[in-house]
């Protein structure tokens, strides 16, 4: 597998801290769309051997695909979309919780989603595929933890 990139930042809130400040460059959603994608575009290799149907992250619309590696010290993500869109949404998860810890994970709530609107301007469908994300994130955390 591709080696990621994340973490960017050196704890979970400066990553949610850095993702509102660069949201709040854009003056518009069209321009905060186009950086979603641009975001997804940054994602790391993602193995056609992997797109499987064990891999396959349910509750998104679109088709989405994620592994998790590690254990409680450091759990790191690897993840991929057919959508550009959701593909930048899975980028911005995996900023703020991929290379980080179980603990980190589980005590991290997905403040970015509210503080740069996401929520507000997602559909339904791609909000449900976000709280499906994170959720995969958090219960492989709560595993680790075990």
């Amino acid at each position: 597998m591709t080696p990621t990139p994340f973490p960017l930042e050196s704890s979970p809130a400066d990553a949610q801290r850095a993702i509102a400040e660069e949201f709040a460059f854009f003056g518009d959603w069209s321009e905060r769309y186009q950086y979603l994608i641009d975001l997804g575009r940054k994602l790391p290799e993602f193995p056609d051997a992997l797109k499987t149907e064990t891999h396959r992250l349910h509750g998104c619309q679109s088709m989405v695909w994620i592994v998790a590696s590690g254990d409680a010290d450091r759990l790191e993500f690897a993840a991929a979309s057919d959508s550009a869109i959701v593909s930048g949404l899975i980028y911005l998860a995996l900023r703020v919780y991929s290379g980080r810890s179980a603990r980190e994970i589980v005590e991290t709530d997905a403040d970015y989603i509210g503080d740069i609107g996401l929520a507000k301007h997602l559909s339904p469908t791609r909000n449900n595929g976000l709280a499906a994300l994170i959720a995969f994130i958090r219960d492989r955390a709560q595993h680790a933890l075990a």
